[in-house]
């Protein structure tokens, strides 16, 4: 024990947390070490479950040290990897004089929050439980929607300091094998030093990185998680991370909210045809407006362009560095509102907004005009689901106004061509990331723009390539005399 102990120095030094209690046990022959990092473990486990049971009077030979332990989980390690690993991530280690093992004890009690409601997917009807930091708490989560022998958890380990545990969630018979196959090769052959939340991860096993748009969902919703799991897609739940990774996705999934399946079908269908319209009006609104005051004036109705003209008169800026100014302005806001404190960061948001786009309109440095449409540019990101999305789009604005100040509509054409074609050569885990556009699956329209009663919706989306693909049967209640 005198050099297993030596050995723990000399792996852990400059350690002050590392913890050694050398006592003597009442029920065996020679001295017991207890080995634990002081913050990452729940001290009252420690004593009421290994200290007390070990130091109690027993009669010597009696029993066996597994015997008195009272925790759920001790296992034997051979070798000091095994041991330098359980010791960083939580356990506690019983080093006995005489014997050429150690037994780790399970005693995690690190620091956590409580569960609380997710800050980036708010829900009006849904559930108000959102994920936390610990991996085995975020699966806990989902069990409680998916209570089945079916769901099944494939656990990798990433990273060579410090392992990050990536537990990959699946219904097994619903999931494509090949799929999956894809998915746990990409994470296994990773070489990395370690991985701290869902966001790398994503960046790392993704199809095409040099892409705008995000090509696996992140999530903080456990029953978002499940429907997609019930879809017959994935989910990698990462330690340490409170979001989890659904793959594979199409473009139609960040449109998609788990408010649209708890609302009347005709309300949900509204309010995803208002999402797609302010996905097309936050890409291409003000390019459109570059685009008619340089190039297209001639649109512009009789009655408007005398209006536009005297809101023009004193700005002597072009319209693309007018339109880049505010846009920019506008981003600049956005950002402190994030990072600032909650108060200040919303009185920020709304002063700032309304002090500036006042202040440079009676200036001169920017038009009436102007202001209106980086206020509705603005308004139709924030609808957009997915923050993922929503900051795509914002890039793909730039880009287009850039398009149409050089080339006016044709511009706007160019590049809504060149987005078309992007988007259609996209996969996910090799999934097709336009379907069921491109490739078209008409059966999948049932929740792509239009949200169909859910009863109609009887199974899987094909794009998902589920070996199951039966969903639900017949559920419309029966008229009278059927």
């Amino acid at each position: 024990m005198e050099d297993n102990i030596a050995e723990l120095h000399r792996i852990f030094t400059f350690t002050p947390d590392l913890v050694i209690r050398d006592f003597e046990s009442h029920f065996i022959e020679g001295r017991i070490a207890l080995v634990y990092l002081t913050g990452l473990v729940d001290k009252n486990s420690i004593n009421n479950n290994v200290l007390r049971p070990l130091l109690a009077p027993t009669e010597r030979g009696h029993t066996s040290i597994l015997d008195l332990l009272s925790v759920g989980k001790v296992t034997t390690l051979h070798d000091f990897e095994d041991v330098e690993e359980a010791i960083l991530q939580g356990s506690s280690l019983l080093f006995i004089e005489g014997r050429e093992e150690a037994l780790s004890v399970e005693t995690h009690g690190w620091p956590q929050r409580a569960i609380e409601d997710p800050q980036l997917e708010a829900s009006l009807k849904g559930a108000h439980q959102g994920f936390v930091e610990t991996g085995i708490q975020n699966i806990a989560l989902i069990r409680r929607y998916i209570p089945n022998r079916e769901l099944k958890i494939k656990e990798v380990k990433v990273g060579k300091r410090g392992a990050c545990k990536l537990s990959i969630l699946f219904i097994s018979d619903v999931m494509n094998p090949e799929i999956l196959q894809e998915l746990e090769d990409r994470i296994r052959l990773l070489d990395i030093d370690n991985i701290l939340n869902t966001g790398e991860l994503a960046e790392l096993i993704e199809d095409n990185p040099y892409s705008p748009f995000p090509q696996l969902l992140t999530t903080e919703r456990p029953d978002s998680a499940a429907s997609h799991l019930l879809q017959g897609k994935t989910v990698i739940v990462v330690d340490r991370s409170p979001s989890v990774l659904v793959g594979p996705v199409s473009f139609a999934s960040f449109f998609q909210n788990v408010d649209d399946y708890s609302t009347r079908w005709l309300v949900a269908t509204f309010i995803r045809l208002l999402r797609f319209l302010a996905f097309l009006v936050a890409t291409f609104l003000p390019a459109i407006y570059i685009a008619v005051i340089s190039y297209n004036y001639e649109v512009i109705p009789l009655d408007l362009i005398l209006s536009v003209g005297e809101s023009r008169a004193r700005v002597p800026f072009p319209p693309l560095l007018e339109a880049m100014m505010m846009e920019l302005t506008l981003e600049m806001l956005r950002e402190a509102g994030v990072r600032l404190p909650a108060p200040i960061g919303q009185t920020v948001g709304i002063v700032g907004g309304i002090v500036i786009g006042q202040a440079v309109v009676q200036a001169g440095i920017v038009s009436n005009i102007m202001v209106i449409v980086v206020a509705f540019t603005a308004i139709s990101s924030f609808i957009i689901p997915n923050y993922d999305m929503a900051a795509a789009v914002r890039l793909i604005r730039f880009l287009m106004m850039i398009m149409a100040s050089m080339f006016g509509f044709i511009g706007i054409i160019i590049g809504l061509m060149t987005l078309i074609g992007h988007l259609i050569s996209l996969e996910s885990l090799g999934i097709p990331y336009g379907s069921p556009l491109a490739p078209v699956r008409f059966k999948d329209w049932k929740d792509l723009f239009l949200r169909v009663p859910l009863w109609k919706m009887m199974n899987r989306p094909v794009s998902a390539r589920a070996i199951q693909a039966k969903r639900q049967g017949d559920n419309r209640p029966k008229e009278e005399g059927e």
